[in-house]
Protein backbone atom coordinates (compact mmCIF):
# COMPACT_ATOMS: atom_id res chain seq x y z
CA UNK A 1 0.00 0.00 0.00
CA UNK A 2 1.28 3.28 -0.64
CA UNK A 3 1.69 5.86 1.58
CA UNK A 4 -0.47 8.95 1.66
CA UNK A 5 0.69 11.87 -0.44
CA UNK A 6 2.06 14.81 1.34
CA UNK A 7 -0.86 17.42 2.24
CA UNK A 8 0.21 20.90 0.58
CA UNK A 9 0.43 22.41 4.07
CA UNK A 10 2.36 19.77 5.52
CA UNK A 11 4.85 20.46 2.64
CA UNK A 12 4.68 24.22 2.90
CA UNK A 13 5.18 24.16 6.93
CA UNK A 14 8.25 21.53 6.18
CA UNK A 15 9.46 24.32 3.12
CA UNK A 16 8.65 27.42 6.14
CA UNK A 17 10.83 25.26 8.94
CA UNK A 18 13.93 25.06 6.96
CA UNK A 19 13.74 28.77 5.80
CA UNK A 20 13.29 29.51 9.13
CA UNK A 21 16.02 27.11 10.36
CA UNK A 22 19.34 28.38 12.65
CA UNK A 23 21.54 27.46 9.61
CA UNK A 24 19.40 29.19 6.70
CA UNK A 25 19.50 32.58 9.22
CA UNK A 26 23.32 32.13 9.40
CA UNK A 27 23.73 31.72 5.33
CA UNK A 28 21.05 34.74 5.23
CA UNK A 29 23.31 36.86 7.58
CA UNK A 30 26.86 35.71 5.42
CA UNK A 31 25.14 36.56 2.49
CA UNK A 32 23.99 39.77 3.65
CA UNK A 33 27.38 40.44 4.92
CA UNK A 34 28.90 39.52 1.68
CA UNK A 35 26.69 41.80 -0.85
CA UNK A 36 27.52 44.76 1.37
CA UNK A 37 31.31 44.28 1.60
CA UNK A 38 30.66 44.13 -2.48
CA UNK A 39 28.92 47.43 -2.44
CA UNK A 40 31.70 48.97 0.28
CA UNK A 41 34.56 47.57 -2.28
CA UNK A 42 32.59 49.52 -5.32
CA UNK A 43 31.90 52.57 -3.34
CA UNK A 44 35.28 52.82 -1.36
CA UNK A 45 34.60 55.06 1.51
CA UNK A 46 37.60 55.97 1.87
CA UNK A 47 37.59 58.46 -0.60
CA UNK A 48 35.88 60.63 1.83
CA UNK A 49 39.03 61.69 3.38
CA UNK A 50 39.91 63.18 -0.04
CA UNK A 51 36.99 63.89 -1.91
CA UNK A 52 35.19 65.27 0.15
CA UNK A 53 31.26 65.00 0.19
CA UNK A 54 28.74 65.41 -2.69
CA UNK A 55 27.94 69.04 -4.05
CA UNK A 56 24.46 68.65 -3.11
CA UNK A 57 24.38 67.78 0.52
CA UNK A 58 25.40 70.20 3.53
CA UNK A 59 24.48 71.08 6.89
CA UNK A 60 22.77 69.20 8.85
CA UNK A 61 21.36 66.97 6.17
CA UNK A 62 24.92 65.97 4.90
CA UNK A 63 25.65 64.78 8.42
CA UNK A 64 22.54 62.80 9.05
CA UNK A 65 23.10 60.72 5.23
CA UNK A 66 26.91 60.47 6.48
CA UNK A 67 25.59 59.11 10.07
CA UNK A 68 23.26 56.49 8.02
CA UNK A 69 26.02 55.72 5.62
CA UNK A 70 28.61 55.42 8.31
CA UNK A 71 26.41 52.86 10.23
CA UNK A 72 25.52 50.95 7.20
CA UNK A 73 29.66 50.65 6.78
CA UNK A 74 30.51 49.69 9.75
CA UNK A 75 28.16 46.27 9.18
CA UNK A 76 30.45 45.75 6.14
CA UNK A 77 33.67 45.78 8.35
CA UNK A 78 34.83 49.10 7.11
CA UNK A 79 37.41 50.06 9.53
CA UNK A 80 36.06 52.93 11.86
CA UNK A 81 39.04 54.68 12.22
CA UNK A 82 38.55 55.51 8.46
CA UNK A 83 35.27 56.79 9.09
CA UNK A 84 35.96 58.68 12.34
CA UNK A 85 39.18 60.49 10.35
CA UNK A 86 36.41 61.33 7.36
CA UNK A 87 33.99 62.87 9.53
CA UNK A 88 36.60 65.49 11.36
CA UNK A 89 38.19 66.38 7.83
CA UNK A 90 34.67 66.84 6.33
CA UNK A 91 32.66 68.24 9.33
CA UNK A 92 34.93 69.47 11.71
CA UNK A 93 35.79 68.11 15.25
CA UNK A 94 32.34 68.82 17.05
CA UNK A 95 30.13 68.00 14.66
CA UNK A 96 32.09 65.42 12.91
CA UNK A 97 32.04 63.92 17.03
CA UNK A 98 28.33 63.74 16.74
CA UNK A 99 28.48 62.25 13.49
CA UNK A 100 30.21 59.65 13.96
CA UNK A 101 29.41 58.72 17.40
CA UNK A 102 25.52 58.44 16.01
CA UNK A 103 26.80 56.53 12.77
CA UNK A 104 29.05 54.47 15.26
CA UNK A 105 25.63 53.22 17.86
CA UNK A 106 23.63 52.71 14.45
CA UNK A 107 26.44 50.56 13.47
CA UNK A 108 26.45 48.59 16.24
CA UNK A 109 22.95 48.26 16.74
CA UNK A 110 22.43 46.83 13.16
CA UNK A 111 24.98 44.61 13.56
CA UNK A 112 23.80 43.25 16.93
CA UNK A 113 20.28 42.86 15.47
CA UNK A 114 21.19 40.82 12.51
CA UNK A 115 23.61 38.67 14.42
CA UNK A 116 20.69 38.08 17.15
CA UNK A 117 18.15 37.15 14.63
CA UNK A 118 20.23 35.51 12.22
CA UNK A 119 23.14 33.97 13.38
CA UNK A 120 22.79 33.13 17.57
CA UNK A 121 20.63 30.27 17.41
CA UNK A 122 22.94 28.61 15.05
CA UNK A 123 26.57 29.68 16.49
CA UNK A 124 25.62 29.29 20.57
CA UNK A 125 26.02 25.42 20.15
CA UNK A 126 29.63 25.92 18.40
CA UNK A 127 30.70 27.82 21.71
CA UNK A 128 32.64 24.34 23.33
CA UNK A 129 36.44 25.74 23.12
CA UNK A 130 37.22 26.90 27.11
CA UNK A 131 38.47 30.36 25.79
CA UNK A 132 35.41 30.64 23.93
CA UNK A 133 32.95 29.91 26.49
CA UNK A 134 34.95 31.41 29.00
CA UNK A 135 34.58 34.45 26.62
CA UNK A 136 30.79 34.22 26.29
CA UNK A 137 30.40 34.30 30.00
CA UNK A 138 31.97 37.30 30.51
CA UNK A 139 29.97 38.77 28.12
CA UNK A 140 26.95 37.88 29.17
CA UNK A 141 26.90 38.24 32.88
CA UNK A 142 29.09 41.21 32.57
CA UNK A 143 27.80 42.91 29.43
CA UNK A 144 27.99 46.49 29.97
CA UNK A 145 31.44 46.44 32.27
CA UNK A 146 33.02 44.13 29.29
CA UNK A 147 31.44 46.18 26.26
CA UNK A 148 32.85 49.41 28.07
CA UNK A 149 36.33 48.32 28.38
CA UNK A 150 35.98 46.65 23.98
CA UNK A 151 35.28 50.40 23.06
CA UNK A 152 37.61 52.14 25.21
CA UNK A 153 40.21 49.81 24.42
CA UNK A 154 39.67 49.62 20.63
CA UNK A 155 41.96 46.19 20.33
CA UNK A 156 39.50 44.13 18.02
CA UNK A 157 37.56 44.94 14.73
CA UNK A 158 34.56 46.88 15.79
CA UNK A 159 32.35 44.69 13.27
CA UNK A 160 33.44 41.29 14.67
CA UNK A 161 32.98 42.67 18.39
CA UNK A 162 29.62 43.59 17.54
CA UNK A 163 28.77 39.86 16.32
CA UNK A 164 30.61 38.05 18.70
CA UNK A 165 27.70 40.00 21.73
CA UNK A 166 24.88 39.30 19.43
CA UNK A 167 25.95 35.30 20.03
CA UNK A 168 26.18 36.08 23.79
CA UNK A 169 23.01 36.57 26.38
CA UNK A 170 24.70 40.51 26.65
CA UNK A 171 21.24 42.68 26.35
CA UNK A 172 20.45 45.61 24.35
CA UNK A 173 20.40 48.18 26.76
CA UNK A 174 24.07 47.75 28.27
CA UNK A 175 25.40 46.80 24.71
CA UNK A 176 24.23 50.19 23.59
CA UNK A 177 25.09 52.44 26.21
CA UNK A 178 28.18 51.08 27.30
CA UNK A 179 29.17 51.34 23.04
CA UNK A 180 28.14 54.97 22.91
CA UNK A 181 30.37 56.04 26.09
CA UNK A 182 33.38 54.01 25.26
CA UNK A 183 33.21 55.44 21.90
CA UNK A 184 33.78 58.78 22.71
CA UNK A 185 37.13 59.11 23.55
CA UNK A 186 38.91 57.24 20.56
CA UNK A 187 36.31 58.72 17.94
CA UNK A 188 36.77 62.28 19.57
CA UNK A 189 41.22 61.62 18.80
CA UNK A 190 39.92 60.63 15.50
CA UNK A 191 37.49 63.56 14.81
CA UNK A 192 40.33 65.78 15.37
CA UNK A 193 43.05 64.54 14.30
CA UNK A 194 40.92 64.37 10.29
CA UNK A 195 40.14 67.96 11.62
CA UNK A 196 43.61 69.24 11.86
CA UNK A 197 45.28 66.94 9.16
CA UNK A 198 46.21 70.14 7.14
CA UNK A 199 48.01 70.98 9.58
CA UNK A 200 49.87 68.47 11.32
CA UNK A 201 52.44 70.39 13.61
CA UNK A 202 49.47 71.92 15.60
CA UNK A 203 48.96 70.90 19.57
CA UNK A 204 45.57 69.70 18.68
CA UNK A 205 46.31 67.25 16.09
CA UNK A 206 49.89 66.00 17.93
CA UNK A 207 47.51 65.46 21.28
CA UNK A 208 44.91 63.48 19.14
CA UNK A 209 47.71 61.39 17.19
CA UNK A 210 49.25 60.88 21.09
CA UNK A 211 45.84 59.81 22.32
CA UNK A 212 45.10 57.11 19.70
CA UNK A 213 48.99 56.01 20.08
CA UNK A 214 47.90 55.41 23.65
CA UNK A 215 45.30 54.25 23.54
CA UNK A 216 46.62 51.66 21.20
CA UNK A 217 49.28 50.55 23.21
CA UNK A 218 46.68 50.39 26.51
CA UNK A 219 44.58 47.77 24.23
CA UNK A 220 47.86 45.57 23.60
CA UNK A 221 48.32 45.62 27.48
CA UNK A 222 44.25 44.88 27.95
CA UNK A 223 44.18 42.25 25.04
CA UNK A 224 47.02 40.42 27.00
CA UNK A 225 46.17 40.08 30.38
CA UNK A 226 42.58 39.29 29.37
CA UNK A 227 44.28 36.48 27.14
CA UNK A 228 45.80 35.13 30.20
CA UNK A 229 42.69 35.34 32.10
CA UNK A 230 40.70 32.98 29.96
CA UNK A 231 43.62 31.05 29.30
CA UNK A 232 43.00 30.06 33.02
CA UNK A 233 39.19 29.55 33.18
Amino acid sequence: MLPPAATPDGLAARCTRVLFSPWCRLGLLLALLACAAAMTLWWQPQHLLTGGRPAQLSGPAALVVFALAYGACTTAFVPRPVLNLAAGALFGSQAGLAGALAGTVLGAALAFGLGRLLGQDALRPLLRARWLTAADRQLSEHGFRSMLAIRLFPGLPFCATNYCAAVSRMGWLPYLVATALGSIPNTAAYAVAGARASSPTSPAFLVAMGFIAVSALGALVVAWYKRKALRGH
